[in-house]
């Protein structure tokens, strides 16, 4: 039995789908305030519901019955974070490391925690909170797989932080001119579905990016090329970024202020040699915008 935690969001989701899709055992774990919407959907899978919440010990004892490995993508940030109770410090932090001890009891064979990628290396909260739970989880004694994803297209070439190529109008963070290795949420679940059988995860640290590293004004042209429009671009200072991340007082708007920066330093990530142990294809910027643009 595959445990996923996370499994309303968008990586989890697409885990599980691709896990029930290969016809292996999936459950996951889903809090009672989890959208039903995205219950229903798990449902349709074929995968098993297990209610309970990374700050509920108790809950993550029984969730871990019977299981073999266990899929960590949860995070506070940015979807389900409530200042107060679901935090970098509660979710993030003291959660995933419940989930890890909880692991260790039950007796599970492995353990796979997407963090992100490890040339993200200024001081926040978030940053700091997934090399934490790293060390963690290395520590734990079990199995281990950490998947280093670089930035999600999905959400970094996306309306949610200014990349609207529906209406051509975009915001770059920085001159943009630093590449970086955009990577597809669906090739992440593929690494982590295949670090479940393949040796080569196994007490493994993988950094992973999409087939090409391209800056931010390249990534334009290409949606410009596939949409047949010319873009406004709009720049967002890296001065004004490191302002707001002085400024912030909320752990989340630290974090997304220096992820920006993060993003405007580039994230180049060389795929050569994990493809040739984990041989998938990867999507490319091209395909996700035509993808994109062919749903609007």
């Amino acid at each position: 039995m595959n445990l996923v935690i996370g499994a309303t969001g968008f990586l989890g989701n697409e885990i599980c789908r691709q896990l029930a899709e290969q016809g292996k055992p999936v459950r996951a774990l889903v809090r009672h305030t989890s959208d039903q919407a995205k219950v229903d959907a798990l449902k349709g899978y074929g995968v098993g519901i297990a209610q309970g919440n990374v700050r509920d010990r108790a809950s993550l004892d029984a969730a871990c019955r019977g299981v073999t490995a266990v899929i960590s993508t949860i995070s506070s940030m940015p979807m389900s974070y409530q200042p107060e109770e679901n935090n970098i410090q509660t979710v993030d932090i003291d959660g995933v490391t419940n989930l890890i001890h909880a692991a260790k009891a039950a007796g599970v064979k492995q353990f796979i925690y997407t963090s992100f990628s490890g040339q993200i290396d200024r001081d926040f909260p978030l940053r700091n909170a997934k090399r934490t739970v790293e060390q963690r989880l290395k520590e734990s004694g079990l199995t281990y797989t950490i998947l280093r994803p670089s930035y999600f297209m999905e959400v970094w070439l996306s309306p949610s932080v200014g990349f609207d190529y529906v209406n051509a109008n975009v915001r770059v963070y920085g001159a943009g001119h630093n590449p970086i290795s955009w990577i597809a949420i669906r090739d992440v679940a593929q690494f982590a579905v295949i670090s479940l059988e393949n040796p080569a995860a196994r007490n493994a640290t993988l950094e992973m990016g999409g087939p090409e590293a391209l800056s931010p004004l390249q990534v334009v042209k290409i949606f410009e090329e596939v949409s047949g429009k010319s873009f406004k671009t709009e720049y967002v200072p890296v001065a004004a970024l490191e302002e707001q991340q002085k400024g912030a007082t909320d752990p989340m708007q630290q974090s997304f202020a220096a992820l920006m920066q993060c993003y405007a330093q580039g994230d180049a990530i060389n795929m050569q040699t994990t493809l040739r142990v984990f041989p998938l294809h990867l999507t490319s910027v091209k395909e996700y915008a035509k993808r994109g643009l062919k749903r609007t």
